[in-house]
C-alpha cells in the first residue's frame, strides 16, 4: 500500500482530540487511520480512493460540506495579513479572521 504525503501527521492531528467525525479527502483513505477513527467511536467521512478492491460508503452529503470550508481558506488566502501571518499574538489574528470571515459571506 502506497504512503501518501497527508497521511504521515494524520494519527498525531486527532490524537487528543474529541470528535464525532472526520472529514477528510481521498489521501486520508488508509486502514490504519480508518481504524484510529473508529476507534474514538466516531464517523469517517473520507471517500475511497479509486483503487480499492472493496469500496466503502460514505455519507456524500457531509463531504460536500467540506468544499464550503475549503473556499473560505482559499478567500481569506487573499487578504496579506493571514498569508504572511503579519499578527503575531494569536488572539489579534483569530480577531481578524473572524472580521475577514464576516466581511466574505457578506459580500
Amino acid at each position: 500500500m502506497t504512503t501518501f504525503i497527508d497521511i504521515t501527521q494524520a494519527d498525531d492531528l486527532i490524537e487528543d482530540l474529541d470528535f464525532e467525525r472526520v472529514i477528510a479527502d481521498r489521501s486520508y483513505d488508509s486502514d490504519k487511520f480508518l481504524q484510529k477513527i473508529a476507534d474514538k467511536d466516531a464517523e469517517a467521512v473520507i471517500p475511497p480512493r479509486r483503487n480499492r478492491k472493496e469500496q466503502r460508503e460514505y455519507d456524500h452529503h457531509l463531504y460536500k460540506e467540506r468544499h464550503l470550508i475549503e473556499c473560505f481558506f482559499n478567500k481569506i488566502k487573499h487578504y496579506r495579513r493571514v498569508f504572511s501571518r503579519f499578527e503575531k499574538l494569536d488572539r489579534r489574528l483569530l480577531g481578524f479572521l473572524s472580521l475577514a470571515g464576516a466581511l466574505i459571506w457578506l459580500r
